[in-house]
């Protein structure tokens, strides 16, 4: 890793400087003050969507109907969920007193963590840099975006947004590589949001631990698919397709492997295979579709070709696709099937268009399989029957499931997105969002409790009164 250069160290620290004194102005504002920064927000953005198609198609071939359901949509859905609920979300909860706290008045109050970090990836850049930001603005803290260099001319319309819709000490945006991520990191923020892979993750979170900053880490894993042999095998294959084969597979949450019923494996792959014809087009031919996006870069292109290559190599033999072209970063969306499991696309995360295929006789396999791996981000249940539904859903751990369809609980923002232990640490969406921003404190208020008698020194009636209590509570 470079050394940072001085210019830009000061720069980051004149920045950080500005926003430890702003977070103290902010933790007196109102809902409306802190709705007022977000509507300048939502004008800069509005205004910029011909440069969010055009940047996003720059950087890796998203085609604008993708950018419009997954990169714009959401952000306005969430600041319209925003506006309607932050005033609720930011009252004080009143707590029941209990019998030993009787006379006195408590309650948790709602207030700014401080001065933010949002480390945003490159596969959505739009949605996961500004979905973070508008929680921690709603949360009345200041905040600091570091985007991912391997999108730069997303990244650079993000820097233009921030730069008009706000002063440096609400937020303020720094590009660069890792270098400039790992100083930031090294900052003693109040919290870091960070999206990436598990192995980056464990890098920010040793960074924090060093100031002891609370982290959100949204990362990613191996999200299984477990599909029933009573499962809706035209719904299925629509679904996995899209979920899986929409920007290019290079999505946390798309389906990683399939764990399929013996019985069914056929006639799934077929269901599977006339869903890519429709959606995108088989082998070559997804490749003059406008509608497939492209990996991101060389780079990933060539670790997603070793990956197939491996699986080839370990016993894997291909369903549908497995053309790799390196002119235009392609590779067709593939379906592969009998690889080991020691074969490395067996053991990474994917996080490109390579499907692999595995099937099971009982429903024990598949989750005896999935609990043998680390806990993914999502799990995906594709069946009609509940027992089997329940089954999977309690004997396996994940960071959210879908049944009967892929990625959607994303977008919805009356439900918390996560994962767990290896896969994520900490909610975001909605009101997690803004709670993940938040801190929770408690009040007390003592208006005529009977403390006192329990005080120093301990004379027998104290004692006898300490007695008394602890039978009357126990």
């Amino acid at each position: 890793m470079s050394e940072l250069k001085p210019a830009v160290k000061a720069k980051i620290d004149k920045v950080f400087a500005q926003q430890k004194v702003y977070a103290l102005e902010l933790r007196k504002s109102d809902y409306r003050q802190r709705l007022a920064v977000l509507k300048r927000f939502e004008i800069a953005f509005r205004a910029s969507y011909d440069k969010i198609h055009k940047s996003a198609g720059a950087d890796f071939g998203k085609p604008a109907a993708e950018v419009d359901m997954a990169e714009i949509m959401p952000v306005l859905t969430e600041l319209k969920h925003i506006r309607k609920q932050l005033k609720e979300w930011m009252k004080p909860e009143p707590v029941k007193s209990t019998l030993s706290m009787m006379g006195t008045q408590s309650k948790i109050v709602k207030e700014p963590k401080g001065v933010t970090l949002v480390v945003s990836p490159w596969n959505y850049p739009f949605n996961l840099t500004f979905g973070p930001m508008m929680w921690s603005i709603a949360a009345g803290n200041t905040v600091v975006i570091k985007p991912s260099e391997m999108t730069p001319k997303m990244s650079k319309v993000i820097g233009q947004i921030v730069k008009e819709a706000f002063r440096p000490e609400e937020v303020s945006l720094f590009e660069g590589e890792a270098d400039v991520a790992s100083y930031l990191t090294s900052l003693p923020f109040d919290h870091i949001f960070f999206t990436g892979s598990p192995a980056v993750g464990k890098h920010v979170m040793a960074a924090a631990a060093k100031n002891l900053t609370s982290v959100t880490l949204e990362l990613g894993g191996k999200s299984p698919v477990i599909v029933d042999k009573s499962a809706n095998l035209k719904k299925a294959g629509k679904s996995i397709a899209w979920g899986k084969f929409s920007n290019n597979g290079q999505t946390c949450i798309a389906p990683d492997y399939i764990y399929v019923h013996e019985s069914i494996k056929d006639k799934f792959v077929a269901s599977v295979t006339a869903a890519v014809k429709k959606q995108y087009g088989l082998g070559t031919d997804a490749s003059s579709n406008d509608d497939y996006c492209r990996v991101v870069n060389i780079g990933h292109h060539q670790r997603i070709t070793r990956l197939l290559d491996d699986a080839k190599a370990k016993g894997g033999v291909v369903l549908t696709g497995g053309e790799v072209t390196k002119k235009g970063r392609f590779i067709a969306p593939t379906l592969i099937e009998g690889m080991s499991d020691d074969s490395a696309i067996m053991q990474e995360e994917i996080f490109g268009p390579l499907l692999p295929i595995i099937t099971f006789s009982e429903i024990d396999e598949a989750i005896t399989y999935v609990n043998a791996k680390p806990k993914p981000l999502a799990l995906y249940i594709y069946s009609k029957d509940k027992e089997v539904t329940d089954k999977v859903l309690q004997e396996t751990s994940a960071g959210d499931t879908c049944v009967n369809q892929t990625v959607m609980h994303f977008l919805h923002p009356n439900l918390p997105f996560g994962g767990v232990n290896n896969s994520g640490i900490g909610k975001s969406g909605g009101v997690w969002g803004f709670r993940a921003f938040t801190h929770e404190r408690s009040v007390l208020v003592d208006k005529s409790s009977s403390t006192a008698m329990l005080y120093p020194p301990y004379t027998p009636g104290v004692r006898r009164i300490i007695k008394a209590t602890m039978k009357l509570l126990g």
